[in-house]
């Protein structure tokens, strides 16, 4: 049982965009992927924790990007939790070829009951022998997003559709990126800050649900929101250059 999980992985058509170039959905798909596999690993993964009547709740997820590879490029992926706070856990990544940091992000998780559906503290989640880092490889903050998007532009809107649903019966959570994305033209898709990257979850979306996606303009790139029918935020979007 290792505190750390790495893989190499080469970077196929199936996950690139228009630029032949891994695309921003698919990084945090890869960092999702791994994550599952390490928690697995570790006795934390799904079927374990729906067993113990616990579930992994997704928070924010935070990407800092330096380089995305190119189609066919092979490279280093890993992941490490850090040790738990009270009732929330970081999970550290990187991507990485031949010494070089092509991005690295965090993502903060929480546990929460499944017949309650209130938060569980993090104490016994994980193995006792498991020896996790303290400090973190990516301690950049986590942004705050002003909830008040009414007066920024509409982009378009989304249907959330059957394949966006995930295990837990709700939208994937890659599947809010791709949602508020896929509204943007291409050239437009092509201006998206690819700086550092943020993404707050905030309300839980079900087939049939319809979003609304809103941007702002910043000094340092873009805020985007996605809303439900009753102005409620599904998701904000935080990208700077």
């Amino acid at each position: 049982m290792e505190a750390r999980l790495s893989q190499s992985i080469t970077i196929l058509p199936s996950v690139c965009d228009a630029q032949m170039k891994l695309s921003i959905p698919d990084l945090f798909a890869r960092f999702m992927d791994i994550a599952t596999l390490h928690a697995e690993e570790l006795g934390v993964g799904a079927d374990a924790m729906f067993a113990r009547g616990l579930f992994w709740l997704t928070v924010k997820t935070k990407v800092h990007i330096l380089r995305r590879p190119r189609m066919l490029e092979t490279v280093t992926l890993s992941t490490r939790p850090l040790v738990p706070e009270r009732v929330k856990a970081i999970r550290e990544y990187r991507l990485e070829q031949a010494g070089e940091l092509l991005a690295e992000g965090k993502t903060e998780w929480a546990v929460i009951d499944t017949g309650s559906g209130r938060l569980c503290p993090m104490a016994g989640i994980f193995p006792a022998e498991l020896e996790l880092a303290s400090e973190a490889a990516y301690p950049a903050p986590f942004a705050r997003i002003k909830p008040d998007f009414s007066g920024a532009d509409t982009l378009g809107s989304y249907s959330v559709r059957s394949t966006d649903i995930d295990l837990g019966g709700h939208m994937n959570n890659v599947a809010y990126l791709r949602a508020v994305l896929g509204v943007l033209p291409g050239k437009e898709l092509k201006d998206f800050p690819q700086g550092e990257i943020e993404i707050v979850f905030r309300t839980p979306c079900f087939e049939g649900d319809a979003l609304t996606v809103k941007r702002r303009e910043t000094e340092s790139g873009w805020e985007l929101a996605a809303l439900k029918e009753d102005g409620s935020p599904a998701v904000f979007l935080k990208a700077d250059r």
